[in-house]
């Protein structure tokens, strides 16, 4: 029979156990330290003052500030074990969970966004007064012994003021979780629709969206608040709901040891112990108290629990994959079919096609043909849902991308830089080899535009490459692509942003790439960079038209004009 599966986040648990155990340990401390000023109330009003000892009085008022003292640290110090705690969760989990987010986002699929919020809102429940409350809520156990050994009947009517306030939690939490869930939901909601509007933020001002986008967020914003405040409101019921329990237990807890005392139950000389029980009846229930108030924070993090556990398993870690030697850049594509990822629509269909080291494909058809789903699966983002992609004769998929990506190049038709150095960018944001961002700049044409930069290659080019126009952002894409020669270089659509001098500039850099035994894979739209390609594809619907060499495909693409008629002769 086999084994159930052990969560990611489970066993990322196991190796806290130490801390958790210490926590307790401190925990269960603490609370028998805080019998201190009860211990201290009972000899002052007992000995002390029978006695009118001064001394006795000094020495036991030693002994409860030592205790508090302890006390104190030893609180300081389950803070700190808590805190180790978390920064160990977070490093076991932290590399997994941005790289399942980033693959996620490769694929489609949902929860990549809040996946980093999950970890760190388990991450500060770890170390928050709740987790401590929770630590705290078995020590009332102690102090219910402690009740019922001063009077059974006492301890009795403490547990049943504890079981009150129990059935108020399970109550709260009953209302408060659904609630909490939901508003959680659109909260998320509405800020992935602000982050795209950040993101398109251009396009909104200047085609006067702004009002239409702000009621689309606020509509999502009101109902987080909505249900946020509904939540607040069921759970300011149960705190209110024990907080009563509490109080009117440490009242009646003390009219009932007045009462035996009438009785006859308790001895006369027994007041201080009835104060005492009274003390502790509230004792044993505040650690509950304190979590009815702070239930929404376990429901926050149970919530990012679950999500992120689930979100774990539906991507799973990749397999270590063997290390390979560096690529000299044969592209072959066998029957390949494609579907776009969180889509069930094929994009591509029986693609087969080979390029050898040296050697520039170029790659056009019409809009919606699949070309720029073709240079995502030849690098290996999409996967095939059938045939092959290799490079060298090894499947693109099996390679380490963190080995495979230094040889391979690669500009999307929609260019993101990052906010840093120009250098930066162009060395892919790894260790900067100027010799190499210089070589990579003058292939791509940038130099005369570093030149006119006030701090050349070192300049901040701000979020996204904001302080660059669209023509050299697109020339700083394309030096990041041809980055430390590259065997394999995928430009989709190179030339969109570009003048003719920078046409002119890339047609040089793909001939010299090619010159080095690079392997070229260019899509475009535009004629003149079809001078620098050996073979063409023509793509429609997601389907290989033609394929072959450039000067047979444009023959049958354009074959050329007929001759004119002769004219007639005339007549002797």
């Amino acid at each position: 029979m086999s084994q159930p599966r052990i969560s990611e986040l489970r066993q990322a648990l196991v190796p806290l156990s130490p801390y958790l155990i210490t926590a307790l340990v401190f925990t269960t401390a603490v609370a028998l330290l805080s019998l201190a000023p009860i211990g201290y109330m009972r000899d002052v009003y007992g000995p002390v003052l029978n006695a009118r000892s001064s001394d006795t009085l000094l020495m036991v008022t030693f002994i409860l500030v030592g205790a508090l003292l302890a006390s104190s640290f030893l609180e300081w110090a389950r803070a700190r074990v808590m805190a180790g705690a978390s920064v160990r969760f977070a490093e076991a989990m932290s590399r997994r969970v941005f790289s399942a987010s980033f693959q996620a986002n490769l694929q489609r699929l949902p929860g990549a966004r809040q996946a980093l919020g999950d970890l760190l809102a388990i991450r500060n429940f770890i170390t928050s007064p709740t987790m401590v409350a929770l630590l705290d809520a078995p020590m009332g156990l102690i102090f219910l012994g402690l009740v019922f050994l001063i009077s059974p009947f006492m301890g009795a009517f403490s547990l049943f003021g504890a079981l009150a306030v129990l059935v108020i939690g399970v109550l709260s939490e009953r209302k408060v979780s659904p609630l909490m869930t939901q508003a959680q939901r659109f909260s998320f909601a509405a800020s992935n629709f602000a982050a795209d509007s950040g993101r398109n933020a251009q396009v909104i001002e200047g085609m006067g969206m702004r009002a239409a986008v702000r009621r689309r967020w606020l509509a999502l914003h009101k109902q987080f608040l909505r249900d946020q405040a509904l939540a607040s409101e069921a759970q300011a019921r149960g705190a209110a709901a024990s907080k009563f329990v509490m109080l009117a237990q440490g009242s009646l807890l003390l009219g009932i040891g007045v009462l035996f005392t009438i009785w006859g139950i308790l001895s006369p000389q027994a007041g201080a112990l009835i104060i005492i029980a009274k003390l502790l009846g509230v004792k044993a229930i505040a650690p509950l108290m304190q979590l009815i108030n702070s239930w929404k924070q376990v429901v926050v993090a149970r919530d990012a629990w679950e999500r992120l556990d689930e979100f774990l398993e539906k991507v799973p870690q990749r397999e270590k994959r063997l290390s390979m030697p560096a690529p000299k850049g044969h592209l072959a594509l066998d029957a390949v079919a494609v579907r776009a990822p969180g889509t069930k629509k094929t994009v591509l269909v029986d693609v087969t096609f080979a390029v050898k080291p040296g050697r520039v494909l170029g790659v056009i058809g019409p809009s919606g043909s699949g070309k720029s789903s073709l240079a995502r699966t030849v690098i290996g983002l999409w996967t095939p849902i059938a045939g092959s992609v290799r490079l060298d004769g090894v499947d693109v998929s099996g390679w380490d991308k963190a080995e495979l990506g230094p040889h391979i190049g690669y500009l999307p038709q929609d260019v993101e830089l990052f906010d840093g150095t120009l250098a930066e960018n162009i060395a892919r944001f790894g260790e900067v080899d100027m010799d190499k961002v210089r070589a990579a700049a003058t292939l791509a044409g940038l130099d005369p535009i570093v030149a006119q930069l006030p701090h050349g290659l070192d300049t901040e080019i701000g979020d996204d490459g904001c302080t660059l126009s669209g023509g050299q952002r697109q020339r700083v894409g394309l030096a990041r692509a041809m980055y430390g020669d590259p065997r394999l270089l995928v430009l989709d659509e190179p030339n969109s942003s570009l003048d003719e001098r920078g046409e002119a500039d890339l047609v040089a850099a793909i001939r010299t790439l090619s010159g080095r035994g690079c392997t070229v894979v260019v899509i475009t739209h535009r004629k003149g960079l079809l001078a620098a390609t050996h073979q063409l594809l023509v793509l429609a619907d997601g389907r290989p038209k033609m394929f072959g060499p450039r000067d047979q495909v444009l023959a049958k693409i354009s074959p050329a004009p007929a001759a004119p008629a002769a004219p007639p002769l005339e007549a002797a």
